[in-house]
């Protein structure tokens, strides 16, 4: 058994020597019904034999038991109604540890979060960014001017109408296909139409 307890364990202890008092409570209530179901009975058997004096004395025992139980519903109804309100209490406290709790992590986290160095830093980055394009123009410019001084320089070997015949060799070239591709299409269309003709014959 540890030396010292946690608050937790000392609270489940509690609620269980609770929990024991009100199951006693709620046994001598059942003895009470049970003791004055056997006082009505004896009460019963004194008047069938006409002993008023057992009779008397049953009926003040009947009495003081009645009494005694309602004594002790009392006390049940009142621990009962303590234990609802402790669990309320508890209820509370939980919600205001809860609240403090998440209070200080929000607290910790606003502390961690530094809005000054995150606008310095973000700042820094947009900084570099404009510079990254910059340089990017930069070195596209600087290729661009490569390119045109090569053409520049480069000999006179392909003429500008070289450079169009070139290009109108494409188009025939292309339009040429074009026109194998019909040609195909018409054959196998001829070639269907027959083979039509035959299987009707």
């Amino acid at each position: 058994m540890a030396l010292f307890k946690s608050d937790e364990e000392r609270r489940i202890e509690r609620d269980i020597k609770i929990r024991q008092g009100i199951r006693r409570v709620e046994k001598a209530v059942r003895e009470q019904n049970k003791f004055a179901e056997e006082f009505i009975q004896n009460a019963r058997r004194a008047r069938q034999i006409g002993d008023d004096n057992q009779y008397q004395f049953i009926r003040n025992s009947l009495r003081k038991t009645a009494t005694m139980k309602r004594l002790l519903e009392r006390q049940l109804l009142a621990i009962k109604n303590a234990l609802l309100i402790k669990r309320q209490a508890e209820a509370g406290a939980d919600f205001a540890q809860s609240m403090g709790l998440m209070a200080s992590e929000i607290g910790k986290l606003f502390a961690k979060t530094d809005l000054a160095k995150t606008q310095a830093e973000w700042e820094k980055a947009m900084l570099q960014s404009q510079s990254m394009e910059e340089r990017m123009d930069m070195f596209l410019d600087s290729i661009e001017d490569i390119a045109a001084s090569d053409v520049e320089s480069a000999p006179d070997l392909v003429s500008e109408e070289d450079i169009d015949r070139m290009i109108e060799a494409e188009a025939e070239a292309e339009h040429a296909r074009e026109m194998s591709k019909l040609s195909g299409l018409r054959a196998e269309l001829q070639a269907l139409k027959k083979e039509g003709g035959e299987k009707q014959k």
